[in-house]
């Protein structure tokens, strides 16, 4: 398979060395929207075809594979299909944004407390939401974090700016950070963000090389804090799906595929010519 289009220096720099030294490479991915396809129920995302065989493709290489997602890390798992892949025992999972983390290989989960702010911000979003006008917003509780989706809604996008201004507020005031993405608004912990779960990751690997892949403005922390370390010295690849028209995110990134389709497409390629080198 021939190598994807990769439209920076930087990007082609950071496909060579995973290349070349594979055993110091971390290969990362976000779930909705880069291995499975967007879909208006988040329970019903499953990955697209050949996602987690690429995976495991790779994973015999590379010195990990991470799937890094706001949800929590068990739904990711039994979502994914992970835990049933025999390719796949030394992936991590890092759910809620790196709050928590699961490891194929114990099967544990890990994590920080959860701020008290997120209980008091559940108790008072029904109300919010009603007096919004949004009542069948739909409210997905990841526990530690609250994620109000407008998509199933019949005016997605003006429910979700009839919101923002509410939600601001009550994010404000229960000491929480709210973020926005693809129809969504997010009630989530400060502090916590892809950025800080994948300098986590690069810490405790010590990688010296990177390919993170993201969709939405959830991924925009990964990708800056990659280009952070690219700084002193981290060689990357940063992969951007067109599923949830993020137009900063696919500016930033290196090399650019409509779906989760073409993620596989570019991590099969990446196994094949580690293979070949």
């Amino acid at each position: 398979m021939s190598t994807p289009v990769i439209e920076t220096d930087a990007g082609r720099d950071g496909w060579e060395a995973i290349v070349a030294d594979p055993a110091t490479a971390v290969i990362s991915s976000d779930f909705d929207g880069v291995l499975s396809p967007l879909v208006e129920d988040p329970a019903m995302a499953r990955p697209a075809e050949g996602a987690l065989d690429a995976l495991a493709r790779l994973a015999r290489s590379v010195r990990q594979v991470a799937i890094v997602t706001g949800r929590p890390a068990l739904v990711a798992t039994e979502l994914t299909g992970v835990t049933g892949h025999p390719g796949l025992g030394g992936l991590v999972v890092l759910g809620h944004y790196g709050l928590e983390q699961w490891d194929a290989s114990t099967g544990m989960v890990t994590s920080d407390p959860v701020p008290a702010g997120v209980a008091e911000a559940r108790s008072r979003l029904p109300q919010l939401l009603s007096e919004a006008g949004v009542p069948d917003a739909f409210v997905e509780d990841k526990e530690s974090s609250l994620a109000v989706h407008t998509r199933r809604l019949a005016d997605p996008a003006g429910a979700f700016e009839r919101l923002r201004t509410p939600l601001t507020e009550l994010a404000e005031s229960t000491e929480l950070r709210l973020e926005p993405g693809n129809l969504v608004l997010e009630l989530r912990p400060p502090g916590i963000d892809k950025g800080v779960a994948l300098r986590r990751l690069l810490e405790s690997t010590g990688a010296k090389s990177i390919l993170y892949a993201g969709d939405d403005l959830g991924d925009l922390a990964a990708f800056r804090a990659i280009e952070e370390h690219r700084k002193t010295g981290l060689r990357a690849v940063l992969l951007a799906t067109r599923s949830s028209n993020a137009t900063e995110l696919i500016d930033a990134a290196d090399i650019v595929v409509d779906d989760p389709t073409g993620v596989v497409t570019v991590l099969t390629a990446l196994s094949d010519a580690i293979a070949a080198r």
